[in-house]
């Protein structure tokens, strides 16, 4: 308890703004609808999961501290339940449709926020084709006229379905069984996969499969599982070792740097991986996955492309304010960046905490 509130009191220091919340059960899921509000959605097995839009309290809507509001806590706005887990929701940009992945089916569902009424109702399935009960197809949207949801489970089963029609608009047409653990839409024609071995690619739907890519696992993982995340500095690619690569779109054989992060051990939930680029800071990174703390990194103080890297800020929250021993802490399950404030951050964890921090960087006072 002692440590809870010497953090209590550390914490002024160390954030600009700090506020906590519980949820009805835990998310993996933090999806912003514009700057003011997020999606979370329960991931628990054999039960009824509440998908949920949140909007922000209005003190976190401001641009600058203007004193005292009156509404300090999340307002519900929209909810609705899915009857299975959620492990992956994603916003079509300018509509007012969600589309989730999740067990058990392998098939995605097609929600709509009402205009009207307080509801999220689910008005459609995705079929997947591959049927291993125990994989969920990773997702992303293609945001145009007619947009288009990316899916797939493996190398093999990866396509572009049009939300509208249904019909499939891409394959990758390879009998390849490479495991994914993410897609990421870059452009109007563009995708980033990278599966759990490592091996990352730069794909444009315009042609015929032929992707940018680094074919192997990258050195040193030890059969870890990967994840990544393309940003205006790069390809950041972390493994559930700990270990995070910084590669060059134009060269992903060649990572710029290769760092250890300090991890006390291996994920214990690899699936629950996240590295994410700050989108109002160049030179930032956060991951989480390891344990009850979020890391943030600047890769700009990275020396040379081995070594230990040391992050800039590390959110402990989780940890130590509700008191928990660190044997007992919860696991990070998902965090994001705010769109427009540079150094704040949403967390969830597994004991349905969510927390929203604006950290301040320690370089700044010195």
């Amino acid at each position: 308890m002692e440590a809870a509130e010497d953090w209590l009191v550390e914490s002024l220091r160390l954030y600009q703004d700090f506020h906590a919340f519980d949820l009805s059960g835990a998310t993996r899921v933090l999806e912003w609808i514009e700057d003011k509000g997020v999606f979370v959605a329960g991931y628990e097995s054999l039960k009824k999961n509440e998908i949920l839009h949140l909007v922000l309290p209005l003190r976190l809507s401001v641009k600058e501290n203007q004193g005292l509001f009156p509404e300090r806590d999340f307002k519900v706005c929209h909810g609705g339940f899915s009857d299975r887990s959620v492990f992956d929701l994603k916003h079509v940009p300018n509509t007012r449709l969600l589309v989730t992945s999740g067990l058990p089916g392998c098939y995605l569902k097609v929600w709509q926020v009402a205009e009207d009424s307080d509801v999220i109702k689910a008005v459609s399935t995705i079929a997947v084709h591959e049927k291993e009960a125990s994989l969920w197809p990773r997702v992303a949207i293609f945001s145009s006229v007619a947009p288009g949801v990316l899916h797939g489970v493996r190398l093999s089963g990866l396509k572009v379905v049009d939300l509208a029609s249904q019909k499939t608009t891409y394959t990758s047409g390879v009998s390849d069984s490479e495991e994914l653990s993410s897609l990421q839409v870059l452009g109007a024609d563009t995708f980033a996969f990278c599966c759990t071995s490592g091996r990352l690619g730069l794909v444009d739907t315009r042609q015929k499969w032929a992707p940018s890519e680094n074919v192997s696992p990258s050195a040193g993982s030890g059969g870890g599982r990967w994840c990544a995340e393309v940003g205006s500095r790069g390809i950041a690619s972390l493994c559930s070792d700990g270990q995070l690569c910084l590669l060059d779109p134009r060269d992903l054989c060649h990572p710029v740097s290769s760092v250890q992060c300090p991890v006390s051990s291996p994920s214990p939930d690899p699936e629950l991986l996240h590295v994410t680029w700050a989108p109002g800071l160049d030179n930032c990174l956060a991951i989480s996955g390891f344990d009850a703390t979020v890391q943030v990194h600047d890769v700009t103080c990275w020396a040379g492309t081995e070594g230990q890297a040391e992050p800039l800020f590390t959110h402990r929250g989780h940890i130590l304010l509700d008191g928990n021993a660190p044997d007992a802490a919860p696991l990070v399950t998902t965090h994001t960046w705010h769109p427009r404030k540079p150094r704040t951050l949403l967390s969830a964890a597994s004991d349905a905490s969510l927390h929203v921090w604006d950290w301040v960087d320690p370089r700044a006072s010195r």
